[in-house]
């Protein structure tokens, strides 16, 4: 499975924290102004004889998604992805997430601007390991990600990364769309409704630019893809009901861990028989070597729950980008309990009638 490509923002102001956070503040603010002290301008890496033929064809196009974005996506015109940085490592930083031992609701940080996200991101891996490992000392489940994107919602002109660049043009462009999603809209405190916009707005952005270049054998793998990630979704989405029942009865602490191995067992056998469908290979492959804990579940709950319900409000906006979008804000507006309710009624309203659940297809 792809790194998560959530905006992660781990870019805070040190004097807006107490002591016991001025280390986590400070490696954040480090590893950010290295980041952006790497930055060339695109369009003069395209023009320098230097520059490898094979970057420049890529840098190329990473120029042509970005007007596609606000061209034709209405997603903001700025200078966030009109540059590009190497970072000579393969992740931006690495995320830290974690949930109680018999829950899916996962642990929650909060920084200044950014308010309370369900991860806790690092720019080096060791660090965030280390943090990891404390958590997991609690009693915690912790599952650390390495994550391709890197996003100060606008903020910064953020740069394109040699991370992002790991997989095919689909992929780049599914992440640049993403990430300019949360600079269009972002909820403080409200990672779901955050992570079910993007992804939303990253899949039908991707579908209407594949469409757009006229490029059959992309589009025919880009379906290819999505059907994929939509059994992955499946798959998840029924291991996570039948864990959250279980949390949900009376067993012993004992008997619910060894039911709770026995249900993520059976999610690792499923997915082997998934991946002979697929011709003996799968993208997921690293995801099902993680610890299949709570953690890690939780981590694809936060980023999917809410994508079927942000799919009906677009078929309901009639395909009409602007108009989803200022749907989309009002229901952000909206009080927290409201506003899940809101996404509640699209769910139910949608191929998905229950919270939790990852189906659907993109809008036609």
């Amino acid at each position: 499975m792809r790194p998560a490509i959530a905006a992660v923002i781990v870019f805070v102001v040190a004097a807006a924290g107490g002591c016991a956070h001025t280390g986590y503040y400070m490696q954040s603010i480090g590893g950010h102004l290295d980041l952006m002290s790497r930055r060339e301008a695109i369009d003069e890496l395209i023009a320098a004889r230097e520059t490898p033929p094979e970057l420049r064809d890529r840098l190329a196009t990473m120029l042509e998604i970005r007007d596609f974005a606000s061209q034709e996506l209405g997603l903001p015109n700025n200078g966030s992805y009109r540059s590009y940085a190497d970072l000579d490592r393969p992740y931006v930083v690495w995320s830290v997430f974690a949930a109680p031992e018999f829950s899916l609701t996962p642990q929650t940080w909060c920084f200044p601007f950014v308010g309370c996200v369900a991860y806790r991101g690092y720019f080096s891996e060791e660090r965030a390991r280390d943090y990891a490992q404390g958590l997991a000392a609690d009693g915690l489940d912790v599952y650390v990600a390495g994550i391709a994107a890197y996003s100060t919602l606008g903020r910064f002109s953020d740069p394109v990364l040699n991370t992002m660049l790991v997989s095919g043009d689909s992929y780049l462009a599914g992440l640049i769309f993403h990430e300019l999603s949360h600079q269009q809209l972002y909820i403080e405190d409200d990672s779901a409704f955050n992570e079910g916009f993007a992804s939303l707005v990253e899949e039908e952005g991707v579908r209407r630019w594949l469409i757009s270049r006229g490029d059959e054998t992309a589009w025919t793998d880009w379906l290819e893809r999505r059907e994929r990630r939509r059994q992955f979704n499946n798959l998840v989405a029924a291991s996570i009901g039948e864990l959250r029942a279980l949390y949900a009865s009376e067993l012993t602490p004992d008997s619910m861990r060894a039911e709770k191995k026995a249900i993520t067992w059976a999610m690792r056998e499923a997915h082997a028989r998934l991946r002979e469908q697929w011709g003996g290979t799968s993208s997921y492959e690293a995801w099902f070597r993680g610890p299949m804990n709570n953690a890690q579940l939780s981590s694809v709950a936060t980023y999917r729950e809410f994508v079927p319900a942000f799919r009906t409000l677009l078929e309901q906006s009639n395909g009409d980008l602007e108009v989803f979008y200022r749907r989309a804000a009002e229901i952000g507006e909206l009080p927290v309990k409201a506003r899940h309710r809101m996404l509640d009624e699209l769910l139910g309203r949608g191929v998905v009638g229950h919270r939790g659940a990852v189906l659907g297809e993109p809008y036609h």
